[in-house]
């Protein structure tokens, strides 16, 4: 299993890399976990943007779902598509408003919005309650702490798993997501402190925890914040766990 970073930026895209968005490959399908400002563009440097199987959507933040409009753009209006969008329509696992709320992302008015359907070239679903196939993938959907509905997802595929927390603060769910996966990637927004607010993002030293109560192989962090001190989020990370920690970065590929 193949897990390339589109963009790993919290809150806002930076100034060199977009926000979040990341590919997973396995047996030559290819799913996307979310799909932020700037993420569309990455991804045409490691695949066709027709090639993902599914897009799963963590939660309706912008960073983690703005690239969408461009993704429909693309879909409705490609002058040589490799395949017809309607005939092949990528199926989106996302919050019960999705298909509303990316159709607002899209149209530019609001009377064009009172009339605008993505379902020509998209199959909305609901995040899945139970574990859902799409080729070798199993994926379980774990309900987190965000200040919207949000979910993180555990990805199982060619005996391997992948654990992605999506936005959340400390929560029950996160060492089930992340129990014994081979990579937990986790975000960490920001260092540690005792006045930062609940039910909102990780801390590295949080992340940290739930990698070692976990007994994770390996822990990936992402959505840092720009304007965050990335070099001391991973400095309390690494003391908070024994298991190997990197930040990620914009177009590193990594065997899960």
């Amino acid at each position: 299993m193949k897990l390339t970073i589109l963009g790993c930026s919290g809150s806002i895209p930076g100034s060199a890399t977009p926000a979040s968005g990341y590919l997973v490959e396995s047996g030559g399908v290819r799913i996307l976990l979310d799909l932020g400002n700037g993420t569309l563009g990455t991804l045409q440097r490691f695949a066709d943007p027709f090639a993902p199987d599914a897009l799963l959507l963590s939660h309706l933040h912008p960073d983690h779902c703005a690239d969408f409009g461009a993704l429909t753009v693309l879909r409705r209006y490609h002058p040589d598509p490799p395949h017809s969008p309607g005939e092949r329509r990528l199926s989106v696992f996302g919050p019960e408003e999705a298909p509303d709320r990316l159709a607002a992302l899209y149209a530019p008015s609001a009377a064009e919005r009172a009339a605008t359907d993505l379902s020509d070239v998209f199959e909305f679903r609901p995040v899945p309650e139970t574990p859902v196939r799409i080729g070798p993938f199993e994926i379980t959907a774990f309900p987190m702490e965000h200040i919207c509905p949000s979910w993180g997802f555990r990805v199982a595929a060619e005996g391997r798993v992948l654990a992605y927390t999506g936005d959340t603060g400390p929560c029950g769910r996160l060492a089930e997501l992340a129990a014994d996966v081979d990579v937990l990637l986790s975000e960490a927004s920001w260092q540690d402190s005792p006045d930062r607010p609940d039910g909102l993002h990780l801390s590295g030293r949080q992340a940290a925890e739930v990698a070692e109560d976990g007994s994770v192989g390996r822990l990936l962090l992402t959505h840092l914040q720009p304007w965050a001190d990335s070099a001391a989020i991973l400095a309390e990370a690494r003391a908070s766990t024994s298991a190997p920690v990197e930040l990620v970065s914009a177009a590193e590929t990594y065997e899960v």
